[in-house]
């Protein structure tokens, strides 16, 4: 029996450009968003705000957490 990586078995095009799926879908949501006319372009560019917080871990006990508030870079 062959392999999978020899027996011509189909690979989604984003694996084997070596992407992560998380990386194809961001390329493709930009994509979307760029073709977008007003005022959905900038309805959709205010939902791409990343909010999250970040905990540093000291000897099994979380330290206090910091707000962190990014965007993707623009073009």
């Amino acid at each position: 029996m062959a392999s999978a990586v020899g027996s011509g078995a189909a690979v989604p095009f984003w694996r084997a450009a070596g992407m992560t799926y998380i990386s194809y879908s961001n390329i493709c949501a930009n994509m979307v968003r760029n073709c977008l006319k007003e005022p959905f372009k900038s309805e959709a560019l205010t939902r791409e705000k990343v909010h999250f917080s970040i905990s540093k871990w000291d000897n099994g006990v979380p330290q206090k957490p910091t707000i962190r508030s990014d965007t993707p870079e623009e073009d």
